[in-house]
């Protein structure tokens, strides 16, 4: 059943290391922070529920896919023992990611005092705007100024992912404590006041208007590590995740480790991984080997071949769903987030991802990626690519020439395509 179409409703330690394109500007990094990385929902949801029952201020979700099963029901529940203590409760869910889930799960959460926004709500699926592509992909959560949640991971069980009955999901989001959070609000309460005005976002009456949305200015400093906070939207950040990864990647002298399910890189990031290959450079990609949207995946083995010659060590996951987008370069630049490196991310959705300047986490998540590979990836071998059947590489170039057309259709050709 889908959503209801509502009424309207009046530790870095070394800081001058060689990443100086999208790092050494230095000034819009915040210090004094403590980063938790989490694996999986199985870290994942109970470090979030366990926040929502400590709030006694102020609690503010985005989610793409908010689902109504053991693990949105779990996070459910924690929002609905919050709101009933009085704690105000805002919830954003994306209008296609959550069309799926039964409209009286949401309804169970405004009941229990939880305000609740669509954003682009679906009313009808054979709908070919291209407005409709532009969805909120982002997963943010926010509780009482103190503790901040950033990343991949949607509202949905690990392991109801058809591909894999046994594996969990392979994800990633951090936990945030300190002085960053007083980046993330600001661009959540943005949201908010769009859609509280928005005719088709609000699916039922708010209790907490806009006035009363909670806005730290002063958060004491809680570790070391120095972190920012980069979205990604149609406005004013149309470019900013892209640049943050090819000024790390420009400046990269060692190595550059990406893990991206959905990988359709501009033309920009394809030429700095190759020329970082080419200039000795390790450059490793962790790309989904059991896709769950084949066309996409073909057009991304399209690229294989090129990005292969130029020496780019490429990895397929395979034993289960890979749905994290993290990133290490040179041991000490790292970033967690929602983003994926194809069109919709990079042009279209909007995304948040926290990028990490600390060599213990950027360590911390390069072992955690390497184990993955270890564990349960495959990597594909130059030689044995090209020597591909015809018809292998002919499905590849005609989803590629597909996913061209549908560039030039929403308007991102010359920057994607080539």
């Amino acid at each position: 059943m889908p959503l209801p179409i509502p009424q309207k409703i009046s530790r870095l330690e070394n800081p001058e290391l060689s990443l100086n394109s999208a790092t050494k500007k230095g000034d819009d990094f915040r210090s004094g922070n403590d980063i938790t990385l989490l694996k999986n929902g199985g870290e994942f949801f109970p470090a979030l529920v366990a926040a929502i029952d400590a709030a006694t201020l102020d609690i503010r979700i985005e989610t793409y896919i908010f689902d109504s099963d053991v693990a949105g029901h779990l996070i459910g529940d924690a929002l609905k023992r919050a709101a009933r203590r009085g704690v105000p409760v805002r919830v954003v869910v994306d209008g296609l990611g959550s069309a799926r889930t039964p409209a009286v799960f949401f309804k169970g959460l405004t009941q229990a005092g939880v305000d609740f926004a669509v954003f682009r709500p679906e009313r009808n699926f054979f709908n070919f705007k291209r407005s409709r592509l532009r969805r909120i992909h982002r997963k943010i959560a926010l509780i009482d100024g103190r503790i901040g949640f950033v990343g991949g991971i949607n509202f949905i069980d690990d392991l109801t992912e058809a591909l894999s009955a046994t594996e969990p999901r392979y994800d990633y989001a951090v936990r945030i404590e300190g002085p960053l959070l007083v980046d993330i609000y600001p661009a959540v309460n943005r949201l908010w006041r769009v859609l509280l005005w928005s005719s088709s976002a609000l699916s039922f009456p708010l209790r907490h208007q806009q006035d009363s949305l909670y806005t730290p200015d002063n958060i004491a400093p809680a570790g070391e590590m120095n972190a920012r906070f980069v979205v990604r939207d149609n406005f004013r950040y149309r470019r900013s995740i892209e640049d943050e990864y090819l000024g790390a990647i420009t400046s990269a002298v060692k190595e550059v480790m990406i893990v991206s399910p959905y990988f359709l890189p501009g033309r920009k990031l394809r030429r700095e991984l190759r020329e970082a290959a080419i200039r000795g450079v390790s450059v490793i990609l962790l790309l989904q080997g059991r896709a769950d949207h084949m066309v996409l995946q073909l057009a991304t083995r399209a690229l294989y071949a090129q990005l292969l010659e130029a020496g780019v060590i490429i990895y397929e996951y395979e034993i289960a769903m890979l749905h994290g987008k993290v990133a290490v370069i040179d041991e000490t630049w790292a970033t967690v987030g929602s983003s994926n490196l194809d069109p919709f991310s990079l042009f279209l959705n909007r995304e948040a991802n926290v990028v990490v300047l600390d060599s213990v986490f950027a360590n911390q998540l390069r072992d955690s990626v390497n184990a993955e590979i270890k564990r349960g990836a495959r990597k594909l071998q130059a030689p044995d690519w090209q020597r591909r059947s015809v018809w292998s590489k002919a499905q590849s170039w005609c989803a590629y020439g597909f996913a061209r057309v549908i560039a030039g259709w929403v308007g991102f050709r010359s920057e994607w395509g080539g």
